[in-house]
């Protein structure tokens, strides 16, 4: 049996030691376009003011641990540009000598993950213009954060670009982020999404908001970006606008394909194809509280996926139950966590629901250290079931975070949150946890 994956990466990876575990003397082969497999993305920005010392500490398996420990035949440098899916062959090109490769498989997965967005056309080839997405990315980018670079611009208000701003803002440079929408951290509700505006500020953060970027400008290098609100000087600029499913090469496989490019998959990481699986971030994900396929690139997700496509190519029968939008991020002294979907996805999806907010404090409230948390909850209306949660504090929000996505993920209504026999003790949590608290004030039994 011969398993090509393409992508060595969490989700390609995954399913490789899934089958390297089930199918002894199986014939695997990976192909990553780049030159790193298997490295924690979402450690990138805490590289750029040294609180990792090194990209190299990122690298969970190098490649010659796959290689010489697990008999995988991972290679780097080779871009897949073709898939035949009837006579089942992988054709492409080796980046190194540029040589053309071709490849026959029984069963191949696609984990090709997805590709920053740039936006913007006119000057993003000058100097000092940057994305974050790889390792080779951040170190381009730590090699031109020269001590003459005093004034960063960031390019978007969403997860990366707020971690890049904390940890070049840490590095001891003047930040100015600018968002084209009203406000910052847009997967929150608005008035959750304050705290994060009111976070910045205290920072000595600058902020443009429903300001949109029309053009770098510079001679050589980045000088100055011009927006519908006028031109501001800047001396390196980060585009984090948000990423797009790398799957231009599945044009005409007959390999179903969402509108954002997104793979189309079942519960078992197959394709339309047969023989034809993928993960990860170039694939949808079912989720759990919408119901139905959705893009939620999560390097959490994209391990999950692989270990549930690798079973089923081992011939194993495992089944992605789906996620339910779990999320948590770092902006200075604030924690942001959610989980479910936030009330204005709620009357997107034409919900009707109800929604409570709650400001507690993460512990018990006569204990030393006591901080306040805000949280938001919704539920649906004619039964309370569990829709969504948004918390914010210093302290505190990942554990309710995770309790509240575990609920989520079981379907839970707000009084059930009642009867779940959590941990206390006033160095860690009141006698009722904020999550009960707000199913005390509004859970309708």
């Amino acid at each position: 049996m011969k398993y090509v994956i393409i992508g060595g990466d969490a989700a390609g990876m995954s399913a490789a030691m899934e089958i390297y575990r089930n199918v002894p003397g199986a014939e695997i082969t990976s192909l990553e376009r780049g030159f790193i497999y298997s490295y924690g993305q979402c450690g990138l920005p805490y590289v750029v003011d040294g609180r990792i010392s090194s990209t190299k500490r990122l690298i969970a398996r190098d490649v010659a641990t796959f290689r010489d420990k697990y008999g995988i035949d991972a290679r780097v440098g080779h871009e897949v540009e073709r898939i035949d899916v009837e006579k089942q062959l992988v054709t492409g090109t080796d980046l190194a000598s540029g040589e053309q490769f071709e490849i026959p498989y029984d069963k191949l997965l696609i984990a090709t993950g997805a590709d920053p967005v740039m936006p913007v056309e006119k000057g993003s080839d000058l100097a000092g213009v940057h994305v974050v997405k790889t390792i080779p990315m951040l170190e381009d980018l730590l090699a031109d954060l020269t001590p003459n670079i005093k004034h960063v611009t960031v390019i978007g208000g969403g997860y990366i670009g707020l971690e890049m701003v904390e940890t070049l803002h840490a590095s001891g440079r003047e930040v100015r982020l600018i968002q084209r929408s009203g406000y910052l951290a847009n997967f929150l509700d608005k008035e959750l999404a304050q705290h994060v505006h009111d976070e910045a500020k205290k920072q000595g953060v600058e902020v443009l908001l429903n300001t949109s970027v029309e053009a770098f400008d510079g001679d050589k290098r980045i000088e100055r970006v011009v927006t519908d609100k006028g031109t501001f000087d800047t001396d390196l600029v980060i585009v984090a606008v948000g990423i797009q499913p790398n799957t231009k090469f599945l044009k005409d496989t007959g390999i179903a394909l969402a509108k954002n490019g997104g793979v189309i998959v079942n519960r078992h990481l197959e394709t339309s194809i047969e023989n034809v699986y993928a993960a990860g971030d170039c694939a949808m994900h079912f989720n759990i509280v919408k119901e139905r396929l959705d893009y939620v690139p999560l390097g959490t997700t994209a391990n999950k996926h692989g270990r549930v496509a690798g079973l089923n190519m081992s011939g194993k029968f495992a089944r992605f139950r789906g996620i339910v939008g779990t999320s948590i991020m770092k902006f200075f002294d604030l924690t942001v966590a959610t989980a479910g979907i936030n009330e204005g996805t709620a009357e997107e999806l034409g919900f009707e629901f109800e929604a409570y907010k709650l400001s507690a404090r993460h512990i018990a409230g006569y204990y030393p250290g006591a901080q306040r948390m805000f949280i938001k909850v919704v539920v649906r209306k004619r039964d309370q079931q569990l829709l969504g949660a948004q918390i914010i504090g210093p302290a505190g929000v990942d554990k309710r975070i995770d309790v509240f996505a575990t609920a989520l993920y079981n379907k839970m209504t707000l009084p059930d949150l009642l009867d779940l026999d959590l941990a206390y003790a006033p160095p860690f949590n009141g006698v009722w946890d904020p999550l009960q608290q707000v199913a005390r004030m509004h859970g309708k039994l």
